[in-house]
């Protein structure tokens, strides 16, 4: 049986993650825009805020967005609900559509049965 040297078996490591280790945090390299008070609160220190210039000439570039801007925005229309589609609403109306299907209020009430 090879066994390998302690030089090779070094190699082998993977990179650490955050389920490795005690004490490791990985975080994701943005930095803190502010620090935390000793009451909990969170101060935002605007010297730390990105800024994103626009670059100069932009208005005339060629670039588009993804979605054309001549297409019209999709209005949703709840038909049917006098002040539109409210939590109830689509709760009753979920029960008529799919009442075959057995929720946890179906398996409460036979458990009370």
């Amino acid at each position: 049986m090879f066994k390998p040297t302690q030089v090779c078996e070094g190699t082998r490591r993977l990179a650490m993650t955050t389920k490795q280790g005690r004490n490791y945090y990985k975080g994701t390299r943005t930095g803190a825009m502010g620090r935390h008070t000793k009451h909990g609160n969170y101060i935002i220190e605007y010297r730390k805020v990105r800024t994103y210039v626009v670059p100069a000439g932009l208005a005339d570039t060629r670039l588009t967005p993804f979605v054309g801007t001549h297409i019209p925005p999709i209005k949703s229309r709840f038909e049917g609900y006098k002040d539109g589609l409210r939590g109830q609403y689509y709760l009753d109306r979920w029960k008529v559509e799919n009442a075959f299907e057995e929720g946890p209020t179906a398996a409460a009430a036979e458990a009370k049965a």
